[in-house]
């Protein structure tokens, strides 16, 4: 696309910020201000300027931004673009540490812990140092390693009885030849401090860097950036949405930036693309009162459009059928799809009253940030045995599955597994082996610690793995989909299913197609044109990627999505429901405790709600809630003090339905139902 045509599609300063491609750049985008677009336009000009797509490295928080950001570069450019790298940092970790892990002692085919492993390794290092329950909350715990990790805590008296178990349990991750998602980003920072060559290797390949959503970036993150990046970096963020501290995001890294690259240019994106005057006004009140912020005004070509509604009801009941009716109202009056609205909550106790009032009214809805697919027991168990057959040191996995389904491995067995283990240093796999090896060539059964019929049932444990090794990584690891529904007939999982649900055959054979389920995207993944390494590390390494982020993205297609707003980042939606805007819910009482009664993040996150709206925003605040200890009264959010007056209206019950318009009501209705 050749300059004029840019002049074209874009305003003067997304202009400035696609064609300014040498030197660091700092651009600003506040919310519904083209961000992505002007990312992609950025990577199309620059490969169009000549730059080699292997010299561009993109960095971004979520599968899903990655995608969309690679298929629209793909549209633009009209190119296959197979060497260009698009990724969210912890992808791009996995891919430096494939290739770099073993300078630090790991061997390649690593496995990645997600927060359920992490958990099962941290309560069996505690055992072994003799932990009592009382002091470990593993919860809490596995929180503060990843805090040390990520750089956002450091040990404090407080925390140093946890030390020793930090450092057992490091050395376990080691020793299954594992690592968790923080080190996704700190392993690869220590390789390149330790081996300063590596370092140079990735700086000459990656001369340009771009980084998206620069304001939810940890220090970490930031260190790995600051090592690949010599002066061809660009960063895309507005401070006004950090909303993640609490995963370690740290906004102050804009004024790093600012100091570590002096000569940088800074271009504020301010024009929205998004919603309503109404409704910018409304955010640019509330986001003013913040103190710690860079000065800006997001303006709005698309009319003033409607007022703000703020709604008082008595309880959460009377909330929850507010948003029912007025999501059927609009829904018929503006022939609107019921996945054009958007209903958000600050923390997900919320949702209850709002989701049987969804039922009550027969809307259909999702709920963000539930269980995830690949969190299901019998997914995670299908998933275990993957684990094992590509890494046999990965313990926690191997535990998981010894016996599931049942095969005469009890308690007793993997207790002397494990104090093997344990004296020799040596994964439960090795100890397995070595058990199975004494037994049949230097003692007899009686002088053996475990009965011949438990060594048995080892060695067939052994050789399933094996054999299931085998046939997965035979023919370079084709036809996986298949290799796995094999896998999972070989070790009779319906079988297993069936009698864990003696009461219940209708749950086992659900349990049992979510299996058919996994199977069937594996299958999709392999047939993807795009996917040029269909093997099972390859596999492994994407699911739990993206378990971590944004496992199911899809399927919401005609629902009302009800979600955190947290979880509505990055989102919009031409009507936006914001529930519970009452102090203690937002601003949340526990996070202004932690953080000594500053407010400014739960700002930020009402701001991130507002701005979610395109066109119509009602706002609620309950007079009453039912909590643990009763029925309390409720006191509106300060915030909605912070909205400008003369966009408001306070929203009264509708009045009786005329005649006329209850016809025009049912018309609708046949009609929608009869196509």
């Amino acid at each position: 696309m050749n300059i004029e045509n840019l002049r074209k599609e874009l305003n003067p300063e997304q202009f400035r910020a696609v064609t300014t491609i040498d030197g660091p750049l700092l651009i600003i985008a506040g919310a519904g201000s083209g961000k992505t677009r002007v990312i992609t336009f950025r990577i199309a000009h620059m490969l169009d300027s000549g730059i080699a797509q292997n010299q561009i490295l993109a960095l971004t928080f979520t599968n899903k931004a990655a995608r969309e950001m690679e298929e629209r570069v793909k549209e633009l450019t009209g190119k296959k673009l197979q060497n260009l790298t698009i990724s969210t940092f912890h992808a791009f970790g996995v891919k430096i540490l494939r290739k770099e892990i073993n300078k630090i002692g790991w061997r390649e085919n690593f496995s990645i812990y997600d927060d359920v492993d992490r958990n099962q390794l941290i309560k069996d290092c505690a055992r072994e140092l003799a932990f009592s329950a009382d002091a470990l909350d593993v919860y809490k715990v596995g929180n503060l390693f990843s805090n040390i990790k990520i750089g956002r805590w450091n040990w404090q008296s407080a925390n140093d009885q946890y030390r020793t178990l930090f450092d057992l349990y490091q050395s376990g991750l080691k020793l299954y030849n594992a690592v968790d998602f923080d080190d996704l980003i700190g392993l690869p920072i220590k390789i390149f401090h330790e081996h300063p060559e590596t370092l140079q290797k990735y700086r000459e390949r990656y001369k340009y860097i771009m980084v998206d959503e620069f304001q939810d970036t940890s220090l970490q993150q930031y260190e790995l950036m600051h090592l690949l990046a010599d002066k061809n970096i660009a960063v895309v963020g507005d401070d006004d949405q950090s909303i993640y501290s609490w995963r370690g995001a740290n906004y102050e890294n804009i004024l790093m930036f600012e100091k570590d690259y002096p000569n940088m240019q800074e271009i504020r994106l301010e024009q929205n693309y998004r919603s309503t005057e109404t409704i910018l006004e409304a955010a640019n009140g509330v986001i003013a009162h913040n103190t710690n912020r860079k000065s800006k005004a997001l303006w709005s070509g698309n009319g003033s459009g409607k007022p703000i509604e703020i709604y008082m009801p008595d309880n959460e009941s009377a909330e929850a059928d507010f948003i029912s009716e007025m999501i059927q109202s609009i829904s018929l009056s503006e022939k609107r799809n019921y996945d054009e609205f958007g209903v958000l909550i600050r923390a997900n106790t919320l949702t209850r009253a709002i989701e049987e009032s969804f039922l009550e009214h027969n809307i259909p809805y999702t709920v963000s940030g539930g269980t995830s697919f690949f969190q299901r027991k019998e997914i995670k168990d299908v998933i275990s045995y993957l684990r094992v057959i590509a890494n046999h040191d990965d313990d926690i996995n191997l535990l998981r599955i010894i016996n599931t389904p049942r095969r005469g491995i009890g308690r007793k067995t993997l207790e002397e597994i494990s104090s093997v283990a344990t004296k020799t240093g040596c994964s439960i796999w090795s100890a397995i082996n070595t058990l199975i090896a004494k037994h049949n060539e230097f003692f007899s059964a009686e002088e053996s610690t475990l009965s011949s019929k438990t060594i048995a049932d080892l060695e067939s444990f052994v050789s399933l793995i094996l054999n299931q090794r085998s046939a997965i990584l035979s023919g370079g690891g084709k036809n996986l989909a298949k290799k796995v529904k094999a896998m999972v007939d070989e070790v009779n999982y319906m079988d297993y299913l069936m009698c864990e649900y003696q009461k219940n055959e209708k749950a086992a054979r659900y349990k049992f197609l979510n299996i058919d389920t996994l199977i069937n995207s594996i299958e999709m993944w392999e047939n993807n044109p795009d996917n040029f390494d269909t093997g099972l590390y390859s596999y492994l390494n994407r699911i739990t990627l993206l378990s971590r982020d944004d496992m199911e993205d899809d399927g919401h297609k005609g629902k009302v999505n009800l979600m955190t707003i947290h979880a509505s980042k990055g989102l919009e939606f031409p009507v936006v429901f914001i529930a519970g805007a009452e102090e203690g819910i937002i601003p949340h009482a526990r996070c202004i405790e932690e953080n000594d009664g500053n407010i400014e993040e739960e700002r930020r996150l009402f701001y991130v709600a507002i701005t979610r709206a395109r066109h119509k925003l009602f706002i609620s605040s309950c007079q009453k809630r039912r909590k643990i200890s009763g029925i309390v009264e409720c006191t509106p959010s300060p915030f909605l003090d912070e909205i400008p007056a003369h966009l408001v209206k306070y929203h009264e019950p509708q009045g009786e339905v005329s005649t006329e318009m209850a016809m025009d009501i049912i018309a609708q209705m046949k009609a929608k139902f009869s196509t």
